[in-house]
């Protein structure tokens, strides 16, 4: 039997005890999409917030990474209403939402999330690539269940509101973003601040207490490590700019030396 389209497998996994191993996705390229896809990691991130990417470039890697056991997590540059519902409709069914700094903004990603009455998403599956294009005839009552929201805590004020923001119903887990948020405690391009380790080690206590899952982009191995012991659920351990990058440098300096 054929798995059930509609099951989202990435939320269900929130709920267990394996941590969830992710790759950033950066490079805005589907073929580039589809290899990382094929790595065997548990989920990957398509960035629309620091990457060149828009409605069009995130559709053509959802369909190049669909084959493989991969979840695809879409971040938009903006929490805006209307950018939420294309990206549904487009076919993600999760979402990293980045500067949220409030429980108000995390209820309004909620209801923008959700079809009426529990929200305010438009209706219009039967045109879209979610529903199988009207293929799922019960994609209107089941959708809402499977869809989930990852809220972005990355700013002075957003810790200041961590505890209402993870009370949220809703909010199926918080990430902390470690690059702003040093920058907004004072320490810009320093990650690993004790100041910035501080907040974010109580951070990731608040979320937990809260029973959501907490999630972190750690490229570092020991801080991933040190995140997973501490908690995490969910772990961006690393981006195809950095492995591209970094692997193109390595390999020339092999012919310099």
């Amino acid at each position: 039997m054929l798995p059930d389209p509609l099951v989202n497998p990435f939320k269900k996994a929130l709920l267990g005890d394996t941590p969830q191993l992710g790759l950033w996705l950066s490079l805005g390229n589907a073929y580039a999409a589809e290899i990382c896809a094929g790595a065997g990691f548990d989920w990957v991130l398509i960035d629309g917030e620091h990457s060149p990417n828009d409605v069009r470039s995130i559709l053509t890697q959802l369909q190049a990474v669909a084959p493989y056991g991969v979840h695809p997590i879409v971040r938009p540059p903006i929490g805006e209403t209307w950018l939420i519902k294309q990206l549904l409709d487009i076919g993600a069914q999760t979402l990293l939402v980045p500067m949220v700094d409030t429980a108000e903004q995390a209820r309004e990603l909620v209801h923008a999330m959700r079809y009426p009455p529990q929200g305010v998403r438009g209706v219009g599956s039967g045109f879209a690539r979610a529903s199988r294009f009207g293929g799922i005839p019960d994609y209107l009552h089941r959708a809402n269940q499977e869809v989930c929201l990852l809220v972005q805590v990355e700013t002075r004020t957003g810790l200041q509101n961590l505890q209402a923001i993870a009370d949220v119903e809703g909010v199926d887990g918080v990430f902390i973003g470690p690059s702003d948020l040093s920058a907004s405690l004072g320490h810009l391009g320093d990650t690993r601040h004790p100041e910035v380790l501080a907040a974010i080690h109580a951070a990731i206590d608040t979320i937990k207490q809260a029973g959501k899952a907490a999630g972190i982009l750690a490229t570092q191995s020991d801080f991933a490590h040190d995140c997973i012991e501490r908690g995490c659920r969910f772990v961006a351990v690393g981006a195809d700019v950095g492995l591209l990058a970094q692997g193109a440098r390595a390999l020339n300096r092999s012919y310099r030396t």
